[in-house]
């Protein structure tokens, strides 16, 4: 084997740094003294952490001022931690949780850069359904002719996000609340923007969480046939 799995397998097993990894796993870069708030440590044992998480090319850094932002690396990353999280032990949250965080947290959020949760199952699923999507190999899809309109009257262009000599327009990534799929590639990071900057979703402060605005509701409604009314 050339893939030396067990240094990066160490690098993110440690409890302190699979913490920080998974506050950041919202697409939003954040200062070290978040992430060692997040991870319950103090400043310098994160930073000494996070300096690990550079080197391995699991972390990107920018300064800006007099505070260095993190941010996952890369979406393999994220797409590397989300898989995990559907093969860890799920703890059992307390009845605050369950109505507070987990509920929200499971039916729609931001999985680095694109959505995921039962909502994103449920554009995945349907996308598949009406044909949009065309399953590949190695968890790839093609668009068809039909799908590009659609997505062009979404406000998405398809040849302008294509990436150049790659197959990672459009893919599956495994769901960790579902274990089914939802949509993720480029195509899924546009997918998120897009429904950002029409509001049909909104951030929910300081969580991966996003909420389904009304107008959202309606639309989806309207173009997908979701219904959230239970």
């Amino acid at each position: 084997m050339d893939a030396d799995i067990s240094a990066i397998a160490a690098l993110i097993g440690d409890p302190t740094r699979a913490q920080m990894l998974w506050a950041l796993m919202g697409g939003l870069a954040r200062p070290a003294g978040e992430l060692a708030m997040s991870a319950n440590v103090a400043p310098q044992t994160a930073s000494a952490h996070l300096s690990k998480l550079l080197e391995a090319k699991l972390l990107s850094a920018e300064v800006q001022g007099r505070h260095r932002y993190y941010s996952l690396a890369r979406p393999e990353v994220g797409d590397a931690i989300e898989a995990l999280a559907t093969l860890a032990p799920q703890r059992t949250p307390s009845v605050r949780e369950k109505s507070d965080q987990m509920n929200p947290l499971a039916f729609a959020r931001t999985c680095y850069n694109h959505l995921a949760g039962t909502l994103a199952v449920q554009i995945h699923d349907i996308l598949r359904e009406r044909g949009l999507l065309v399953p590949k190999r190695n968890k790839q899809y093609h668009v068809k002719n039909e799908g590009c309109l659609w997505f062009r009257e979404l406000g998405i262009d398809i040849a302008e996000i294509q990436p150049d000599r790659s197959n990672n327009l459009a893919r599956q990534c495994l769901d960790w609340t579902e274990r089914r799929h939802h949509l993720a590639g480029a195509l899924g990071t546009a997918l998120l923007q897009r429904f950002f900057e029409m509001r049909w979703i909104v951030r929910v402060d300081k969580t991966r969480a996003v909420r389904v605005t009304t107008k959202g509701q309606e639309q989806l409604r309207k173009l997908l046939g979701i219904d959230f009314r239970h």
